[in-house]
């Protein structure tokens, strides 16, 4: 790492925009210790393993016929800096083509200096990633989506949470997948959260909160995240909830700085997306069964509103 570069990274911004993008990376990435990624041939083996042995059961256990991406990348730091920076970036313009303040120069610095702070953060945080490269300019029919591991992370959670590695490695492999299950159930799944997410950022580029779109937005995230927890359950060949307790106590821990950070990130409502659609999909399958649970991917309008969440019989009556 260093921070002195980084520092010079943030206070050279340039450009004509209000976030100097080739500075949020140099800053990010010369802030972030990449890690270690020497990998003996078993690790690289049990990654392809568990990607593999993860396909096949959650195939089984949801009867959605999907495949992983072309893509899956054993990554560190940087190489998910990289992976994601462009991703960012197309969230943001929308935003960007607002005026700046009446010193330019000055917010220019503080939006990039903080860009690089919210990366550095997250690149030391994620753990794996099912990337739907949502807002990408290519059409559906030219991109691919992306699986990544974030190795140096992996390694050191397991180590934080006195998990076997291989476990724990396995355990992330099967929550990633079970993703890719949802993207290949739903192919209008990415348009439908890009449309979401556009509408969003549209009017709060022009001042405004839509507050209706980021609710629908919300509640479409807490399908995505409840249901590949369902599977998760299901699918994995391990007990795991001590895995899940102690990385829930590991999330709610850290330092001041830390808590606040994933407050400003988001990561809390995340958390709750957890619990929320983990809470409706059981439900759903304990009253009906997975195949009922799987119901919700056959068109946008299956999804479940705000109230069926926290009432998921009236969903059951709608839709199944």
């Amino acid at each position: 790492m260093n921070f002195f570069r980084s520092v010079r990274a943030v206070t050279s911004a340039t450009g004509d925009g209000p976030i100097d993008w080739q500075a949020v990376a140099e800053a990010t990435k010369a802030a972030t210790d990449p890690g270690d990624l020497t990998l003996a041939d078993t690790e690289q083996a049990g990654y392809a393993d568990d990607v593999r042995d993860a396909r096949n059961r959650v195939q089984e256990v949801s009867g959605i016929d999907f495949d992983v991406p072309r893509t899956v990348e054993i990554q560190h730091r940087h190489h998910w800096v990289d992976a994601n920076i462009t991703t960012f970036e197309r969230v943001m313009a929308p935003l960007e083509d607002q005026q700046l303040s009446m010193i330019p120069g000055v917010a220019r610095v503080v939006n990039t200096g903080t860009m690089a702070f919210a990366l550095s953060f997250l690149a030391n945080n994620v753990l794996g990633q099912y990337d739907p490269l949502l807002l990408a300019e290519e059409s559906k029919e030219q991109i691919d989506h992306g699986l990544y591991f974030v190795h140096p992370n992996i390694v050191r959670v397991a180590d934080m949470l006195d998990a076997p590695f291989p476990r724990f490695r396995r355990w992330i492999a099967f929550h990633e997948v079970a993703h890719a299950a949802e993207f290949g159930a739903a192919p209008w799944l990415s348009d439908h959260l890009e449309a979401q997410m556009r509408e969003g950022i549209d009017d709060l580029s022009d001042g405004n909160i839509n507050r209706e779109a980021f609710t629908e937005l919300n509640t479409a995230m807490t399908a995505v995240e409840g249901y590949a927890e369902l599977i998760m359950d299901h699918a994995f060949d391990d007990e795991y909830e001590d895995l899940r307790r102690k990385l829930d106590e590991r999330r709610k821990g850290g330092g001041p700085i830390a808590q606040l950070v994933r407050r400003m990130l988001g990561m809390g409502m995340k958390r709750r997306q957890y619990e929320l659609g983990k809470e409706f999909f059981e439900m759903v399958a304990a009253v009906r069964d997975i195949e009922t649970a799987a119901l919700v991917w056959e068109q946008p309008e299956n999804l479940p509103t705000k109230d069926e969440l926290a009432n998921p019989a009236r969903w059951i009556a709608r839709v199944a």
